[in-house]
C-alpha cells in the first residue's frame, strides 16, 4: 500500500462518518473478483480485507450486473462467509435489491426488498428494434432476460432455432435457450415482470452497417435505474449514508462510484465517476485488498 493511498484513506476515515453510517459497496467482476483457470475467484486479500471490516460492523454491499441465481451458483457460499450474516445485494443495473440470505437447510437464497422492473412500454420500445433487425436478417441476435422471480435465472432467446445447441456451449449460466417468433417473444416478455434485458449482436461488422444506430451490446433497464439509482434504493433501507460510503468499480456501468464519499477504480480504465469527497485508483483486485486491509485498520483504531 504506497503512502498516498493510505493518507487520503486515513483523510476519509477521519473527516467522514464511516464507522457508523457508511459501508463498503463493491462491484464483483474486475473488482473484487478475477478469473483464475477459468474458474471465478475471489482473491483471498480481498474475502479477508471484507471480513474484517464486516468483524468490525461494517456493513458489506454487492452491487453487480449478475443475477441473483448466478452469483449464489458462482461464489455465494464463499461471499456468505464473509458476512455471515443477509448479505445486500444490488442485482441486474439496479433493477433488482435484496439479500442473500441462509437457510436453516444451509442453502443460499435471495430475498427481495425492492424491484423496478422494465415497463410495457420499455419492452414494447425495445421489441421494435428487435423486429428490424430480424426482418432485416441480422439471425446473430441473442436476447437475454431476466424475470423478477430470481429462482427463474436467466433466459436466451434467439430467432435462429439452429443456434440453440451452440449457445448451450457457450452460455452455460442460463437456465433455459429458447427460439420462437417475435409475437411470442413479446407475449412472454408482457407476461411477466423482467427486470434486465441484454441484447447482444454477433453478427459481422459488414452485416451491420445498415443498422449502425444499434449497438452491438445493450444492457436495458427501466428508465431511471442503474447501479447508482439501486445503490441508494438498498441504501436508504438499511440505513445507510452513501455519502460516508466506500465504493469500488472498474468499467462504466459502476456509476454508484460517483454516489459514495470515497470512489474506488480499480484497473485502468479512465472513469468518469468521482467520489464525492475523494477518488483513488488501484491497479487490480489483489491492491484493491490491500485497501480494505488498510481501510479495516484505520476503523480499528478510529473506534478503538
Amino acid at each position: 500500500m504506497n503512502e498516498e493511498i493510505r493518507c487520503a484513506l486515513r483523510a476519509f476515515v477521519e473527516s467522514s462518518n464511516f464507522a457508523k453510517e457508511g459501508a463498503v459497496m463493491t462491484d464483483l467482476d474486475g473488482t473484487a473478483v478475477h478469473e483464475f483457470e477459468g474458474r471465478i475467484v475471489i482473491p483471498d486479500t480481498v474475502s479477508h480485507g471484507l471480513k474484517h471490516l464486516r468483524d468490525l460492523g461494517q456493513p458489506v454491499l454487492l452491487n453487480t450486473l449478475r443475477f441473483p441465481r448466478n452469483v449464489i451458483q458462482s461464489f455465494g457460499r464463499e461471499w456468505y462467509a464473509i458476512s455471515n450474516a443477509p448479505l445486500p445485494l444490488v442485482s441486474l443495473n439496479g433493477s433488482l435489491v435484496g439479500h442473500l440470505q441462509e437457510r436453516r437447510d444451509g442453502d443460499i437464497v435471495f430475498e427481495e426488498i425492492d424491484a423496478f422492473p422494465l415497463r410495457a412500454d420499455d419492452i414494447e420500445e425495445m421489441l421494435i428494434g428487435v423486429r428490424g433487425l430480424v426482418e432485416g436478417g441480422v439471425l446473430d441476435l441473442v436476447i437475454f432476460f431476466y424475470p423478477r422471480d430470481w429462482t427463474i435465472g436467466e433466459i436466451i432467446w434467439t430467432p435462429a432455432a439452429g443456434k440453440i445447441s451452440e449457445l448451450r456451449e457457450k452460455y452455460r449460466s442460463a437456465s433455459a435457450i429458447v427460439s420462437f417468433d417475435l409475437e411470442e417473444l413479446r407475449r412472454r416478455l408482457l407476461a411477466q415482470d423482467v427486470c434486465m434485458v441484454f441484447l447482444l449482436i454477433e453478427a459481422p461488422e459488414d452485416q451491420l452497417m445498415a443498422y449502425q444506430h444499434t449497438k452491438r451490446s445493450n444492457f436495458i433497464t427501466r428508465a431511471g435505474v442503474d447501479k447508482l439509482s439501486g445503490a441508494r434504493a438498498l441504501a436508504t433501507r438499511l440505513g445507510i449514508d452513501l455519502s460516508h460510503a466506500v465504493g469500488a468499480g472498474d468499467t462504466p456501468m459502476d456509476t454508484f462510484l460517483s454516489g459514495v464519499g470515497l470512489s474506488v477504480h480499480v484497473g485502468s480504465m479512465d472513469l468518469e465517476y468521482k467520489g464525492l469527497s475523494q477518488t483513488l485508483r488501484v491497479r487490480d483486485s489483489l491492491e484493491f485488498g490491500g485497501l480494505l486491509f488498510e481501510l479495516a485498520k484505520l476503523q480499528h483504531e478510529m473506534v478503538a
